[in-house]
This record gives structure tokens, C-alpha cells and sequence, in this order.
């Protein structure tokens, strides 16, 4: 132990000069314990009572010391004139001995006190033969085993409210964790939707616009501004709409994805018109048996990898054609985009990966499987040209993947 440690507590410091001074004063009074029973001068009960008073200062620094000591104090005791006051010290160092000793200690105190009070007992009974002799067995547990007894349940108290923390502490912490999870996948489902809905309306607009500047016929420019225009009414409706979204499910009520494969035809239909300047064409394969809808979250998802296909073969196919592939197979909801591919004259809309990130991350959160790439040269029907491909397969039956 350090010198630190063994430092007296300050309550424990006038616990042991009130004990102390009590056992003097009874003392000088002539107020004994032992009655006629003691064979050493009336001054020697003063050993016992400083000895037990000192261990006061080290009741919870060394409490199996204090302990020992005190039960050897207080065996000296029975031997003088006795005092009240040593024998109540000895109950605090049992009582602080189970407390502020070790696990070990603490259980195995209240048991050993427990059974020395009955053999006490039993002992008494058996010697003097007489009612009297179960006082003695009280006196006894009143001074061993019922402090011992107080001790241990103030100590599973203790131990129970500071596992109550710690489980609170832990549940709080959990709690915080799952919230601050949930918030960063809100941020990047907003992310990915407010790319996906406006990202196509803005690479038409900087496309058309950085043609109207380079291209110099007025049928032209016309053409850009209407394109332009309609782009810009329908982005600014879409941010509306999400905008709305995000505030009806800050008010308690859930943002509803509205957005489904039944509007494909019409998504198509926008970016050949999108398309149209740069020598693009858009063909739809909708391969889908007839029957109920798919879950939402699925055909949102899949809707989603189609606009943000389209958003890209805007910005960087070739012209040719672009063929949207949507069928369900088996447990699978399969979409497949495939864009010409590489370098082409004219303007180009900037990218950032991000559509590409997003994609993954649709498919990856239902569970699904995605790949985007070149694939190599597929158009036996004409020259042979590389095409970029888009490909996810999402599972037909909605299972959001955590973790």
C-alpha cells in the first residue's frame, strides 16, 4: 500500500477521538464492562480501547489489519475491567471489514460470525445449563455477526446501484451509438435521393447550355432553351417534392418514396428528348411477369439505378442506344442498362462517382448484388462497340441488410 492510501479519512479521524474520548470518560466514571470477572489493574482496559481506537483511522484503508487487531483487543478486553466503548469499536472494524474489505472477505465474514454465534451459543447452553446462557449467544451475535450481517447488505446495495450505472451507462451509450447510425444513413439516404432526383435534370441543363454557347444557329440555341427549360421546371418540382418529403417526416409523419417502375416509360421518354442532341436513344425491356407490385424500398431502388444509368449515359456516351433491361427472375429483380461507350466530340457534364456510389449502396442495403463496367464489344448487328453496363440484381422480397 501506498503512504497515500493508508491516509485516515477525515470522518474515520473523528470517529476514532469521539470513540476514544467516550471509553476514557466511562472509564474515569467507573462504568465497566466485565463486572468482577477481570485479573490485570483497572488502568490496562485503557490498552484495548487506544489500540482499537487507532485501527479507527484505518477502517478503510486496511480493513483486514483493523480486523485482527481488533479481535485481539478485544479477547484483552474480557481480561481487564471492560469497556462499553471497545466493544463498540470492534462492531464498526467488523462492520467496515465486510464493506471496505475484499469480495472474499465480505461474503465469508457474515457465514464465519453466523457460526461462531451459534457455537457460542451452544456452548453457553451446554456449560452453565441455564436460561442466562443464551444472553451470552445474543451478545455475541450483536457484536460479530450483526454488524457483519449490516455490512454485507450495505455492500450488495452498493454493488447493485453501481451495476444499475454501469447498465445504464452502457444502454445510454448503445442508445447514442444507434442514433448517431441512424442519422449518418438518414444523411446518405437524402444524399442519394437529392442526387438521383436532380442530377439528371442538371447534366441536361449543363449539357444544352454548353451547346447553345458553342453552337452558333439560333434552331439550336432554341432547341437547348426549351430543353433547358423543361429540365430546370421538373428539377425545381423534384427538390420541391423532397423538400416536402423531409419536413411531413420531421413533423412525425413518414416520407413515402414515391418514385416506382411503372414510371419508367416516362423516365425514358425524358431522356430521349435529354438525349436527342447528342445523338442518343433510349429502348426499354420490361421483362416482368404480371402480378402484384414489388415492395417499395425494391422498386424505388431499381428505379433509382435506371435515372442515375441515364443520368451517366448522358454525360458520357457516344451517341448510339441505350437499352433498359428490368426482369424478375425466380427471388431476383434483375436491371441492366448498357450505354455506348467511349471518348466522344462535343460538351460533357461533369461527374463525380457519386451516382456510381450511390447505386452500390441501393443495392448493397437490400442486399442485392451490384457491377458497373466496360463489358466489351456486344453489337453483333452493326460495328462491334464497347458498351458500359449497369447491372443489379436486387431480391424480389425486401431484406435490409444492417451492419
Amino acid at each position: 500500500m501506498t503512504v497515500r492510501s493508508l491516509r485516515p479519512h477525515r470522518d474515520d479521524v473523528l470517529l476514532a477521538a469521539l470513540s476514544v474520548a467516550v471509553g476514557v470518560l466511562l472509564w474515569s466514571l467507573g462504568v465497566y464492562s466485565t463486572g468482577n470477572r477481570y485479573f490485570l489493574p483497572a488502568w490496562a482496559a485503557l490498552v484495548p480501547l487506544f489500540a482499537l481506537g487507532a485501527m479507527e483511522l484505518l477502517r478503510r484503508s486496511a480493513p483486514s489489519v483493523t480486523l485482527g487487531v481488533g479481535t485481539v483487543g478485544l479477547i484483552a478486553d474480557q481480561f481487564t475491567v471492560g469497556s462499553a466503548a471497545t466493544v463498540l469499536i470492534f462492531t464498526d472494524l467488523m462492520y467496515a471489514a465486510v464493506v471496505y474489505g475484499k469480495p472474499s472477505m465480505a461474503r465469508r465474514l457474515p457465514v464465519t460470525t453466523g457460526l461462531i454465534t451459534l457455537a457460542v451459543t451452544f456452548a453457553s447452553l451446554v456449560w452453565l445449563r441455564t436460561p442466562q446462557a443464551l444472553l451470552i449467544g445474543v451478545i455475541t451475535g450483536i457484536v460479530s455477526f450483526g454488524p457483519a450481517l449490516t455490512g454485507a447488505t450495505l455492500r450488495n446495495h452498493r454493488e447493485a446501484a453501481v451495476a444499475a450505472r454501469l447498465r445504464a451507462e452502457q444502454t445510454a451509450l448503445l442508445a447514442e451509438m444507434d442514433r448517431t447510425q441512424a442519422v449518418a444513413a438518414e444523411r446518405a439516404r437524402m444524399a442519394r435521393e437529392l442526387h438521383d432526383m436532380v442530377a439528371n435534370h442538371l447534366s441536361a441543363i449543363a449539357i444544352h447550355s454548353t451547346a447553345a454557347l458553342s453552337i452558333d444557329s439560333p434552331a439550336t440555341s432554341r432547341d437547348a432553351l426549351g430543353v433547358i427549360r423543361e429540365n430546370s421546371v421538373q428539377g425545381l418540382a423534384e427538390m420541391r417534392r423532397l423538400i416536402g418529403l423531409l419536413r411531413d417526416a420531421g413533423a412525425g409523419s413518414e416520407a413515402v418514396a414515391t418514385p416506382s417502375l411503372d414510371g419508367l416509360e416516362a423516365l425514358l421518354g425524358q431522356a430521349r428528348a435529354n438525349g436527342r442532341a447528342s445523338g442518343l436513344d433510349c429502348v426499354l425491356h420490361d421483362d416482368r411477369p404480371p402480378g402484384p407490385s414489388l415492395p417499395a424500398p425494391v422498386e424505388l431502388a431499381a428505379y433509382r439505378i435506371v435515372q442515375e444509368s441515364l443520368t451517366n449515359a448522358l454525360k458520357h456516351a457516344v451517341p448510339g442506344t441505350v437499352t433498359v433491361r428490368v426482369a424478375r427472375t425466380g427471388p431476383l429483380l434483375t436491371v441492366a442498362v448498357d450505354s455506348p461507350y467511349g471518348d466522344r466530340p462535343g460538351p460533357r457534364a461533369p461527374g463525380s462517382g457519386a451516382g456510381l456510389i450511390g447505386m452500390r449502396e441501393r443495392t448493397e442495403l437490400l442486399g442485392g448484388e451490384f457491377a458497373a463496367g466496360p463489358a466489351g464489344p456486344v453489337l453483333p448487328a452493326g460495328p462491334a462497340r464497347t458498351v458500359w453496363r449497369v447491372r443489379a440484381a436486387l431480391p424480389a422480397e425486401e431484406r435490409m441488410v444492417t451492419g
